[in-house]
């Protein structure tokens, strides 16, 4: 599956991904800025998670979402925080099985 948005869009305390194959994964963006892949929230060798989720507000929200290239989302947050790529078939695996960060549903 190529994993391949064609709109994002904040919806409360929640983003909305609606993919190329009709499929909608909802995110909730809390649990999105506690899952950031990037080094300095993740450990790079072993993939333990470095960021400490007490330290990330609960009202924490998206303040822009830009495509990188045409596999990834890039998220700068309220917190300051704008180092995260968030690969989309991650995301749209996270979506699909409803795991982790993320909660799929069928459009």
């Amino acid at each position: 599956m190529d994993a391949i948005p064609v709109n994002v869009r904040q919806e409360g305390a929640d983003l909305a991904i609606d993919w190329q194959d009709g499929t909608t994964s909802t995110y909730k963006v809390y649990d999105l800025r506690c899952a950031c892949p990037c080094a300095s929230c993740r450990d790079e060798v072993t993939g333990e998670r470095l960021l400490n989720p007490a330290n990330v507000p609960k009202d924490i929200a998206p303040r822009r979402i830009q495509s990188v290239g045409n596999y990834a989302l890039k998220i700068e947050w309220s917190d300051g925080h704008d180092t995260g790529i968030y690969a989309y078939d991650r995301l749209w695996t996270l979506g699909a099985n409803g795991a982790g960060a993320a909660n799929g549903t069928s459009a």
